[in-house]
């Protein structure tokens, strides 16, 4: 069977690495919804959150902006934002549309 965690555990580190654990999730959401080139998405979300752009590749920064702004942590805290929440409070904060959080509020009618 193999070990039951191995995937789960890769999976975290991959994607984690400069995605949710600092700002690089959404430094590409901005590239891919809006087309900006790297320097300008970066400067944007930097912007948004309030800091600078070496702020933002700061692990330790970051993970206190996410639980702050409620926009999804790489660890679970209980009563924090995750999933769907997480996007929601993400498209507000960037002024973006998400594909699945449109999808949800067409389906729940909000």
């Amino acid at each position: 069977m193999g070990d039951p965690f191995g995937m789960a555990i890769s999976h975290a580190m991959a994607a984690g690495m400069g995605g949710v654990r600092t700002s690089g999730d959404l430094v590409a959401r901005m590239q891919m919804s809006r087309g900006m080139r790297l320097d300008e998405a970066k400067k944007y979300v930097a912007d948004k959150l309030g800091v600078s752009v070496i702020e933002m590749a700061d692990p330790v920064v970051m993970d206190e902006i996410r639980e702050d702004l409620n926009i999804g942590r790489i660890h679970q805290i209980a009563g924090a934002a995750k999933g769907i929440e997480a996007k929601f409070n993400v498209a507000e904060l960037l002024n973006i549309k998400i594909n699945c959080v449109e999808k949800f509020k067409k389906k729940a009618r909000l």
